[in-house]
């Protein structure tokens, strides 16, 4: 039996009376492609629809980042827990949202537990570009890559390997593990996104507090992370492995990506 069963289900029902938390988050990119600076790119992962995450707060979840109204949407995978049956208006609310550069989607690991074709059916039916280590072009030419879910280091970098073969390089790159960063930055992809992780669901540090920090020797948990001039940014996502958040709220994000470098902010004059 689940400890939160043992209390009648009482963590569950104050895990999911939370607000969601709406981050904005501005990263600064080196390599980003002038004519999309200030691309506003909706972030959501990591769902988890099933046994803690009813179908009505994953809906939520997806409203609360369509009022944002982005001009890219990028889902990176586990829309789904255990089971895929239940999910399919949460994969036809991502469908419908409204995002002028397109909807994609890549696959996480609990997107392969139960049924990951009847995964792969329900998100292209429903209008999310599903993309399995390859690339396509948005309107305007944003190159944008993605990879399927792999547990270790090496499986992500031949993913991103296979990804760039052809010696195009995306601008964006969408995984569910942050591992693929390490591979990523190699080939200096300007910036990836990624989840998985719910950033622990536990830290000492809140979230909001946290800066950007160099990638090297560091855990890729949650947030934005850098190493020379390629980028990371991890969501904490939306769902759980267990009902309980500290410091790390259930979260969806819109990035806004500028071109450059963050000039630091000028003394004020007296």
């Amino acid at each position: 039996m689940l400890p939160d069963q043992l209390v009648g289900g009482a963590l569950s029902r104050k895990h999911l009376s939370k607000a969601l938390s709406f981050q904005k988050v501005e990263v600064w990119v080196p390599g980003w492609p002038a004519k999309f600076d200030g691309l506003r790119i909706g972030h959501i992962s990591d769902l988890h629809v099933g046994h803690l995450m009813p179908v009505s707060r994953a809906l939520e979840a997806v409203d609360l980042l369509a009022q944002s109204k982005p001009d890219l949407l990028a889902c990176t995978g586990d829309v789904v827990d255990l089971e895929v049956a239940g999910s399919e208006p949460v994969f036809a609310a991502l469908g419908q949202l409204r995002a002028p550069l397109g909807r994609y989607f890549v696959l996480g690991n609990h997107d392969l537990l139960d049924n990951a074709r009847k995964v792969l059916r329900l998100a292209r039916s429903s209008g999310l570009a599903t993309l399995r280590s390859e690339m396509t072009s948005a309107k305007g030419g944003l190159r944008i890559g993605g990879i399927d879910w792999s547990r270790t280091l090496e499986g992500n970098a031949k993913a991103v390997q296979t990804l760039v073969k052809d010696g195009a390089v995306p601008h964006l790159l969408l995984a569910h593990n942050p591992k693929a960063f390490r591979e990523a930055a190699k080939w200096r992809i300007p910036l990836t996104l990624a989840g998985h992780t719910h950033g622990g669901q536990f830290s000492i540090v809140p979230q909001s507090l946290r800066m950007p920090r160099a990638a090297e020797s560091r855990a890729l948990r949650a947030g934005h992370y850098h190493d020379g001039e390629s980028h990371l940014f991890v969501t904490t996502g939306v769902g759980g492995w267990f009902p309980l958040r500290v410091n790390c709220p259930a979260e969806v994000v819109v990035v806004t990506v500028r071109r450059g470098t963050k000039r630091p902010a000028l003394p004020r004059q007296r």
